[in-house]
């Protein structure tokens, strides 16, 4: 075999492997981030993705090239309805074991019927006493952590069945006024405007549109092979060397494509508004509550829950809300 007369280097990324479909269609937030500030603060949020449009905003940034003219751009529409605050998660830092482990949880005296069709057994009888146990053990390695859980009936699509994830309280206060923060929220519904606003760098968590199992030409992007090739052409030109005999993780392989949990870093969130200036939006429904108005795209399909979390990358210093000129109505 001669040396190649060109550079084919493989279009898939070997970072995301093992390519295996997502344990669940609620996104995990593996890290939290630590804002400066002094208050307590609710480091996420979600929404349901309700599609894409395009807009016109005046440029607010200062660093950019196009600060001060009028810029076009497509955009996603995610629509946040409020989150009910249903209980409370301690964990404190185990170094021997190095993870974190549970020392207490407590949840609201009301809870909706809509959330018991997620956990059928709920017990509230005896909230007030686990409130006390989860004081009693606050330290300087605790984690405080709300357990939330959505409002799809609130949303404009066909959903009863809520979904549950526990958000982090960041922030330099102690524990003690963490724990007080949290306490006030419980049994009550957090609104999209206490926790992001129009200007914010944000990171979105999702899991991406599925497609099935697919051969290694739409998986892996590789070339088919001529006519006259033996067997296939939708192949890989070879599985490996003859020694060692084996085929290695970085060859070319059919499989799963899509429906994997992705994290897109940096995403600007243009406007927070309410559902009067864009209506309804196909494949999705009616908006009917508050929404956001993100720049670009993020992972998904249409009515798939999307978490959000301040960025956790380093940033410059957050431009102002700019200013929307035009937004197209829902497509």
């Amino acid at each position: 075999m001669g040396h190649r007369k060109k550079h084919a280097p493989k279009r898939g990324s070997l970072s995301y492997s093992p390519r295996k479909r997502a344990d669940s269609l609620v996104p995990r937030v593996k890290t939290w981030p630590r804002l400066d500030v002094e208050e307590p603060t609710i480091l996420g949020f979600s929404g349901y993705k309700a599609g894409m449009t395009g807009i016109v905003y005046a440029e607010s940034d200062r660093n950019s090239i196009n600060y001060g003219k009028e810029v076009f751009t497509a955009a996603t529409i995610l629509e946040t309805p409020p989150l009910y605050a249903a209980g409370l998660v301690n964990y404190s830092i185990s170094e021997e074991e190095n993870r974190l482990k549970s020392s207490g949880m407590a949840f609201a005296e009301k809870i909706p019927a809509d959330l018991r069709r997620r956990v059928k057994n709920l017990s509230v009888a005896n909230s007030q006493r686990n409130l006390e146990i989860i004081e009693g053990s606050l330290n300087s390695s605790t984690r405080l952590r709300i357990l939330f859980s959505t409002q799809p009936k609130l949303a404009g699509i066909r959903k009863k069945t809520p979904e549950v994830f526990e958000v982090e309280i960041g922030g330099k206060a102690p524990p003690r006024e963490k724990f007080a923060f949290a306490t006030k929220l419980l049994g009550t519904d957090v609104h999209v405007n206490t926790v992001h606003r129009a200007g914010d760098v944000i990171d979105t968590l999702a899991v991406t549109k599925g497609k099935g199992f697919q051969g290694p030409v739409k998986r892996w992007g590789i070339k088919i092979l001529p006519p006259k090739s033996r067997k296939s052409k939708r192949k890989p030109g070879a599985l490996g060397p003859w020694k060692p005999a084996s085929t290695m993780y970085t060859v070319p392989a059919a499989g799963q494509m899509g429906y994997h949990r992705r994290t897109q870093y940096g995403v600007k969130i243009l406007a927070i508004e309410r559902p009067e200036s864009i209506s309804e939006f196909h494949r999705y429904g009616v908006l009917r509550s508050d929404y956001m108005i993100l720049k670009g795209s993020i992972p998904g399909p249409v009515r798939r829950l999307v978490r959000t979390r301040p960025t956790l990358r380093p940033k410059t210093e957050t431009a102002p809300a700019p200013e929307l000129t035009y937004v197209q109505k829902g497509v």
